[in-house]
């Protein structure tokens, strides 16, 4: 992403940190970006190549999925080609809107939900849970229970993929995004999750197992 692909984001994300709503500026950008007022500097036209080449072989048939921060819902649209019964959720309802526009046949649930307080039932619900650069753009005012909350959601003998930007421990930026630093990432091996890999290719690309 460029300086300038950035600065919507980084202009909404200063304003809504301020009036101390971490996560506001999420709806803001979306709403801005409808109507022709903002870029959502993470929109692509396919889904992340770092997901799409290491799910590429899974077969998903009987089991649950679930993506984080869908967005306009590229990754949501892959998880689901592979078999999987796909949930997706964003924050934002002008994301979610969308998402069901763009995807009009889609198989994917996609449902508006926030990361810092998902819904009851989802608690160790799905198979495979993916996060991909959703964590890094919040603030790290909230990103410890981010990333509590991303491993909650994998069931037993589930996998959780993470992909995210790099960042230097003790390394100051202005985001967004605030890439996650190895102890951070290392820090999604909670409640019952192991690391199973951990690559930089050079994006981080970890995958965390609830044994």
């Amino acid at each position: 992403m460029t300086a300038d692909r950035d600065a919507d984001a980084s202009r909404l994300a200063a304003e809504s940190i301020a009036q101390d709503d971490p996560t506001g500026w999420f709806e803001r950008l979306y709403a801005e970006a409808a109507v022709g007022g903002a870029i959502v500097p993470w929109d692509r036209a396919e889904p992340n190549a770092l997901i799409v080449e290491w799910a590429r072989d899974l077969d998903g048939a009987g089991k649950r999925a679930l993506v984080i921060g869908c967005g306009y819902g590229m990754d949501s649209e892959f998880v689901a080609s592979l078999g999987f019964s796909t949930t997706a959720f964003d924050i934002s309802d002008t994301a979610i809107s969308a998402v069901r526009e763009r995807f009009p046949e889609s198989t994917v649930d996609y449902v508006v939900a926030d990361l810092l307080a998902p819904p009851a039932e989802w608690t160790h619900a799905f198979d495979l849970v993916v996060e991909s650069i959703t964590v890094q753009s919040m603030p790290l005012s909230v990103r410890e229970k981010a990333i509590v909350h991303c491993g909650q959601m994998v069931a037993p003998g589930g996998t959780l993929l993470v992909v995210s930007g790099v960042r230097e421990e003790g390394q100051q930026v202005d985001g967004p995004p605030w890439p996650l630093t190895r102890s951070e990432l290392d820090s999604f091996a909670v409640d019952g999750l192991r690391a199973e890999s951990v690559e930089q290719v050079p994006q981080w690309r970890a995958t965390f197992r609830r044994v």
